[in-house]
């Protein structure tokens, strides 16, 4: 049994343009700002970007995108790559063209280990022969699987979305949220005596100054604030949804009118003078801003269930039969080998 070059790339595709994804979520990852101590939610993904006729009509589909040695990858390789990719990954690439351009690149590396490893027959070694048969067999399951149980075209109709979306509106929600700015005077949380009283003494300036009529928060948070991310946006945090905010901030801030200042608030890191900017009520996302993603996600569930359904009549059809007695020992510890003599 041999390796065909159309599975490699695919595989090779997949994997690079997953730990690459990943990568990027890690390298995009940053803490959150002292007021917030949880993620705002995630907005619902957007539906990946398709080709238009135009840009299809730029690359054919047997063009050679790439060359390594006597391999060569073609359009139509990794057009076809590219849809085994799920809705987010292909949101990512299109997004980042780059990303593209080093998995054409990693597929090139592959080739060359293809090459070598087929030369010295590794796809003979037993173990091998015994992996490539079982991707082969869920290969023909899971194609076949999503060829029995699609959903056409016509579904969901506008009036199932709507009816979809009225159901879980509370899914849809967004919460009030809150644009704050801060000043801040760090203060370790074992500071001694000395350190707190400098710390107190800096604070109490501050309070005095931005108390004043007609002070200018911003340019005192440029000023005096040492919190190094915020100080140089004028003391700016963002906005930060109610249920992200640390309880003790939450009291505060919702008592607040617009511009308010509020007393000095004690965290792990030193002292927090936090400035309301703005509010934004709470309210549902409107049915337009959703319907794609709703849409991709009835879908998805509707696929699932055919799935579900399909194996169910099947499995009615030829009742199983499962030796438990059998299944359960091969749980059990395998007894230790006798000592040889």
């Amino acid at each position: 049994m041999t390796v065909s070059n159309s599975a490699l790339l695919a595989a090779a595709f997949l994997t690079t343009v997953s730990s690459m994804s990943m990568a990027q979520a890690q390298t995009q990852t940053r803490n959150p700002p002292p007021a917030a101590q949880r993620a705002a939610p995630a907005p619902l993904p957007a539906p990946p970007a398709q080709p238009t006729a135009q840009d299809n009509a730029v690359v054919k589909g047997g063009e050679v995108i790439a060359r390594v040695g006597d391999s060569e990858v073609t359009a139509e390789e990794v057009r076809a790559t590219i849809q085994m990719l799920d809705a987010r990954q292909q949101a990512t690439m299109a997004r980042d063209p780059a990303l593209l351009n080093q998995t054409v690149r990693a597929l090139l590396a592959n080739r060359l280990v293809l090459k070598e490893a087929t030369a010295k027959k590794w796809d003979h070694q037993p173990s091998v022969v015994t992996q490539l048969a079982r991707a082969r067999d869920g290969l023909i399951v899971e194609t076949y699987l999503q060829s029995v149980t699609a959903v056409g075209d016509q579904y969901p109709s506008e009036a199932e979305i709507k009816s979809v979306y009225e159901t879980n509106a509370s899914a849809f929600l967004v919460p009030r949220r809150f644009r704050l700015a801060q000043i801040v005077v760090n203060l370790a949380k074992d500071a001694d005596k000395g350190a707190e009283d400098a710390a107190r003494r800096k604070l109490d300036d501050i309070m005095r100054k931005v108390k004043q009529p007609g002070a200018d928060f911003g340019a005192l948070a440029r000023a005096l604030s040492e919190d190094t991310a915020t100080a140089g946006r004028e003391g700016e945090i963002g906005w930060v949804a109610e249920p992200d905010l640390r309880t003790e901030i939450r009291a505060q801030v919702t008592g607040l009118p617009k511009s308010g200042i509020g007393d000095p608030i004690r965290l792990e890191d030193g002292w927090h003078v936090l400035k309301l900017v703005d509010t934004e009520a709470s309210h549902t996302r409107p049915l337009p801003d959703v319907r794609d993603a709703l849409v991709q996600r009835m879908r998805a569930e509707r696929v699932e269930a055919n799935r579900r359904a399909y194996v169910a009549e099947l499995l009615k059809q030829t009742p199983p039969v499962v030796n438990e007695i059998a299944l359960s020992r091969l749980l059990e510890p395998k007894p230790d080998a006798a000592p040889s003599r």
